[in-house]
């Protein structure tokens, strides 16, 4: 069980201009912390060597080489790295294209990390953009920097598409509005709990809102808001202090019976048991 406190721990302007740090697994220890959420993205690029780390309660095993992603806002903390050479790359999230951004919200918490070979173009852009990053006085740096940061996005972005069984391509208009919907849910999640009110925002039928989501994820309209939903009530039960009344508040829930009976109905198993759990999976 983590050590509690009364939120989770955020990281938030840690990084400095041009809004990039880079990691060697070499001194992994020293950004070893408790689960913490970042304001920023994080890019595993893992050459070799066996990674694990944790992930909105999924534990992730990565075998180099392999890339993967922590987006904004997730709570994630490393616990072993045996052998491994690679990097750990934090990237401000205004600096990664909404092109990719967008394939990172599709994929969250569902494929989040995947294999490569050991000669993927990723590997060879890190070194370089490590020593672009101590010529602060090169000409056009700024652009330089956010022009490498766009293709060590797009190669992870690339990567993670081609994992998938069945791969989404991130095109068209029903996919567009997909991602615009989890985006809404992300933004309303404590205020709008309603598939029509989210079609409405979209200018869209909750019927066809459902039928796309559904064709495109996999699931309806209804599962991805219950499942961000529960998906925070879970952080804030496992890594924090306060108490299922508050937490329900927190969520947007005036009677805290409600959320009660919510939660129960969605993960089989009360506020209170779960918070006594030890959490391996999203349920």
């Amino acid at each position: 069980m983590p050590t509690k406190k009364e939120t989770i721990e955020i990281h938030k302007d840690e990084l400095n201009a041009p809004g990039i740090d880079i990691a060697s697994f070499d001194n992994l220890q020293e950004y070893l912390h408790t689960a913490h959420r970042d304001d920023h993205y994080m890019f595993v690029i893992l050459q070799n060597g066996n990674f694990l780390w944790e992930l909105d309660f999924k534990e992730i095993t990565q075998i180099g080489p392999a890339v993967g992603f922590v987006a904004p806002g997730q709570v994630h903390r490393y616990l072993e790295a045996k052998q491994c050479k690679g990097w750990l790359v934090f990237v401000d999230n205004d600096l990664v294209p909404l092109q990719y951004r967008d394939i990172f919200i599709t994929y969250l918490n569902a494929k989040q990390s995947a294999s490569v070979t050991n000669d993927e173009t990723v590997f060879k852009i890190l070194p370089l953009l490590a020593s672009m990053l101590e010529q602060t006085q090169q000409p056009l740096f700024d652009s330089v920097v956010r022009s490498m940061i766009e293709t060590l996005a797009g190669l992870v972005a690339s990567k993670i598409l081609d994992s998938q069984d069945s791969v989404i391509r991130p095109e068209g208009q029903k996919y567009n509005t997909v991602v615009k919907f989890k985006q809404l849910i992300a933004e309303h999640k404590t205020k709008v709990k309603q598939v029509q009110k989210y079609a409405s925002l979209l200018n869209i039928s909750p019927l066809y809102l459902n039928e796309i989501a559904k064709q495109i994820t996999g699931f309806p309209a209804s599962y991805w808001i219950n499942q961000e939903i529960l998906l925070e009530a879970k952080r804030m039960l496992y890594y924090t202090t306060l108490d299922v009344k508050q937490i329900a508040y927190e969520l947007g829930y005036e009677d805290y019976q409600y959320f009660s009976r919510f939660f129960k109905k969605n993960t089989a198993m009360t506020a209170l048991e779960f918070r006594n759990s030890k959490p391996s999976i999203v349920q």
